[in-house]
């Protein structure tokens, strides 16, 4: 039986380091499976769930937690429109409270389209994660979306970057926005500049941002396999990237491939 209304969990003994999560999903067996695989992971607690999107966003206005994960095709109001009007509720709240933390939102769906990606990221999401998603990955990009860091999965991350070399085109239509992700923080620009990439490290790091392989950058090299891995390693420590995803996306925001 689904859920009619927003349901806050009762409440449990949380240290300050514990994310507190909300979960707003359609389809039962999916909410509950993730309820459980969640409360089981430490640092990570579910704190309320909504079974549709309306119920989903008065879920989040009333009880505000650290991250969101918001499936896209909920009854009522899709997750994309939930995701807008909670991102415009929480900037009226931060023009009366300016030192709220706000809620991330983490988008976790089976709808990889350019247009549900794009559309989720317009409207204010942090992070994308397909359903398919390992849970020991999904709770690095839970801790990551809390921390700041906008985690895309692999499946998707083409489009974003693809969207971010094309630039962002100006709309009227606020419905019809692209994705805008910026700069690097200030942090990161000096964590560049005290550890630069050396030219071959940048070659390598173009070919991993048009999508090479290591096997492809190899040839294209003309260098071994053993050769681009190290590389790889040197550009993820430099970048404090997790994965080459994560080194695109900075190498893109911070101007070092264009």
């Amino acid at each position: 039986m689904q859920l009619t209304q927003p349901v806050a969990l009762a409440a449990q003994e949380t240290s300050m380091d514990t994310i507190q999560v909300a979960l707003i999903e359609d389809h039962d067996v999916v909410r509950i499976g993730l309820r459980t695989a969640l409360q089981g992971q430490p640092g990570l607690t579910v704190t309320g769930e909504a079974a549709n999107g309306v119920d989903g966003l008065r879920l989040l206005e009333t009880t505000q937690p650290d991250v969101a994960l918001v499936d896209i095709g909920l009854p009522g109001i899709d997750g994309i429109e939930l995701t807008r009007q909670f991102r415009r509720f929480q900037s009226e709240q931060a023009t009366a409270e300016p030192n709220t933390v706000g809620t991330k939102v983490l988008v976790l769906t089976m709808q990889g389209n350019e247009e549900s990606v794009l559309a989720a990221f317009a409207a204010g999401a942090d992070s994308y994660c397909m359903k398919d998603i390992g849970m020991e990955r999904l709770t690095e990009a839970i801790k990551a979306t809390h921390a700041g860091s906008a985690w895309i999965d692999p499946a998707v991350a083409s489009i974003v970057l693809r969207q971010m070399r094309q630039g962002i085109p100006a709309s009227q239509d606020a419905d019809k926005r692209t994705i805008a992700i910026g700069a690097v923080d200030p942090e990161m620009e000096k964590v560049i500049e005290t550890y630069p990439l050396t030219e071959r490290e940048l070659d390598v790091l173009e070919l991993i941002v048009s999508g090479c392989t290591n096997e492809a950058i190899a040839e294209r090299l003309y260098i071994t396999i053993g050769t681009v891995k190290t590389h790889v390693r040197n550009i993820l420590s430099k970048l404090c990237a997790n994965d080459r995803t994560e080194a695109a996306v900075r190498a893109l925001r911070s101007g070092l491939v264009s």
